[in-house]
């Protein structure tokens, strides 16, 4: 059985729930989310597989995690990048931002979630329980297929995609 870390407002430790629980309840819990952008400017994009519990089928950023119980939000980062995607790289937290947004199977994700960047031009090795496919894509594609298609993205992708593009322009010199 998964548990989350639950929360405060202020990213405080409060206890621990099952993950499902978590979801169903509405419990805020920490988060963590991951996005690679190769050497070129592309931005790695996993769909997700569709024997996921929420969100199946969906694309979004390079991989998403809770941190278990005693983790950093780093190390459950570097580790979901491995399990997911069979990739590393030097991740760095960029922010991280509250929210709620009602999903499928009549759950709820309440996070607040630490979002992280790295530079990596590996090719994928994706773990099919947790990954349908990937692709590499440039931010203007991105957008303009999120404008056409926003139901076939992430609610959480769809909230901070140009908040993380703001990010990587201010950073250019660095990737």
């Amino acid at each position: 059985m998964e548990k989350v870390i639950l929360v405060d407002d202020f990213d405080n430790e409060i206890g621990t729930m099952e993950k499902i629980e978590a979801h169903r309840k509405s419990r805020l819990h920490r988060a963590v989310s991951v996005f690679i952008i190769n050497t070129k400017g592309k931005w790695l994009l996993q769909r997700r597989s569709f024997k996921k519990y929420h969100s199946s089928g969906l694309w979004s950023n390079a991989c998403c995690t809770h941190p278990q119980p005693g983790e950093t939000s780093l190390s459950a980062a570097n580790r979901r990048l491995m399990e997911e995607m069979g990739i590393q790289a030097k991740l760095t937290e960029i922010f991280e931002f509250k929210y709620k947004d009602v999903l499928d199977n009549e759950l709820t994700e309440h996070e607040l979630d630490h979002v992280f960047i790295g530079i990596s031009d590996d090719k994928p090795v994706i773990n099919t329980d947790e990954v349908e496919e990937w692709k590499y894509i440039s931010y203007k594609r991105l957008i303009a297929e999120i404008d056409k298609y926003p139901d076939h993205y992430t609610v959480w992708f769809r909230r901070i995609v140009e908040r993380v593009q703001k990010y990587v322009e201010k950073k250019s010199n660095n990737f």
